[in-house]
């Protein structure tokens, strides 16, 4: 099972993403947070929850309590020169970490390098990367989530840490023939694959011993995450809420649902939600039908925050789609919207992501309401 395929990515999103940069995924520093989601780092416990999850009415905004990413304590200097065989089946062998290049289509990939302590030793991003202390590197992908060469080569990085979502292969190759390091990661984003992804980055720096700190560390959170997210969740699977994550660039005339493997799904559980994608047989990423949209019958949509703004907010999704206005979700005007380098970005956030997406659903009150409604 892959999630977030090349395919998809590579001749969907990455496209799509290239014609829609939009201010919410932008936003810079855990103050703008505070300003804007007053309620983001506290306990849903704490929390007015709605009365009935599937007839809340209205737009809501999940968000981060910030956007700044704490190094693990453990500051053990990389172990090189390190081989690894990477998730093409390749032997790749890291002599310097001292120019690191992290690049995929989520910021995955770089928020995890920065867990690890490393940080400091990036030199450029993907434009997805969007969190504290890396506004001022230059970005090395165009057309959406393609690579640049050129940009790269002007780097100079040392190891370069990517995964398929993020191309094409043959540009790949060139920087490996230009004599750089090219570690290619697993690219299955799904919460259970987080340990997988820590440890295949922190082999590669050759810090094992921070990748083992950091993966405790997001365990710990995660299960914690869970059993506050368990609390709050329906007892009766009839009462909880029916959710669906649409994926649109209004832009580019691209609506998708994501369904099951999609890593969308695997989100949609972690909150306690139905994927109804998933209950109608949606497999992977695949563009929206109307007659899918209407048997899937959602509650909730689920989408970037970009993408919302891309058609006009919730009103104009409705226009655009009338599909959604058969559904309870357009009945009752109610998506539920995220930061679009933030809601898929499975890694050491992850367990603050299911959080958000979880007060969005139970507390929509205390959320960034109608933020694009």
């Amino acid at each position: 099972m892959r999630s977030l395929k090349a395919a998809l990515i590579a001749v969907v999103i990455a496209v799509a993403l290239s014609g829609c940069a939009g201010p919410a995924a932008t936003v810079e520093g855990g103050s703008a947070t505070a300003d804007t989601c007053p309620a983001a780092a506290r306990q849903l416990s704490e929390l007015d929850l709605a009365d009935d999850v599937r007839a809340v009415t209205g737009g809501s905004t999940a968000c981060l309590p910030t956007r700044a990413i704490e190094p693990v304590p453990d500051a053990t200097a990389p172990a090189l020169p390190v081989t690894v065989t990477d998730a093409e089946g390749r032997d790749v062998e890291i002599t310097d970490v001292s120019r690191i290049l992290p690049i995929d289509i989520s910021g995955t990939i770089a928020s995890t390098v920065f867990a690890l302590g490393m940080g400091d030793n990036v030199v450029g991003r993907d434009s997805s990367t969007m969190f504290d202390g890396t506004a001022d590197l230059p970005v090395v992908t165009k057309a959406g989530h393609s690579l640049n060469p050129e940009a790269i080569l002007e780097l100079a990085p040392t190891v370069i840490l990517t995964d398929t979502t993020i191309g094409p292969k043959e540009m790949r190759q060139q920087l490996r023939d230009a004599g750089i390091a090219i570690v290619v990661i697993s690219d299955d984003l799904r919460l259970d694959n987080t340990d997988q992804l820590v440890d295949e980055v922190a082999s590669a720096l050759g810090i094992p011993s921070r990748g083992e700190q950091l993966i405790a560390q997001v365990d710990a959170e995660l299960d914690a995450t869970l059993a506050e997210v368990a609390e709050v969740i329906p007892a009766d699977e009839g009462d909880r809420a029916r959710m669906l994550f649409l994926y649109v660039r209004g832009s580019a005339n691209v609506y998708y649902i994501f369904g099951k493997d999609s890593g969308a799904d695997s989100l949609i559980n972690a909150v306690g939600g139905v994927d109804v994608a998933s209950e109608i047989g949606w497999e992977g990423n695949r563009p929206m039908t109307a007659e899918a949209l209407v048997a899937a019958q959602p509650d909730v949509l689920v989408m970037m925050t970009d993408g919302l703004e891309s058609v006009g907010g919730i009103d104009g999704l409705i226009e655009r789609v009338p599909a959604v206005a058969e559904t309870p979700a357009g009945e009752n005007r109610r998506v539920i919207d995220m930061a679009d380098s933030e809601i898929l970005s499975f890694g050491p956030r992850s367990p603050e992501i299911i959080r958000a997406i979880a007060r969005a659903l139970y507390a929509p009150d205390t959320s960034a309401a109608e933020a694009v409604g």
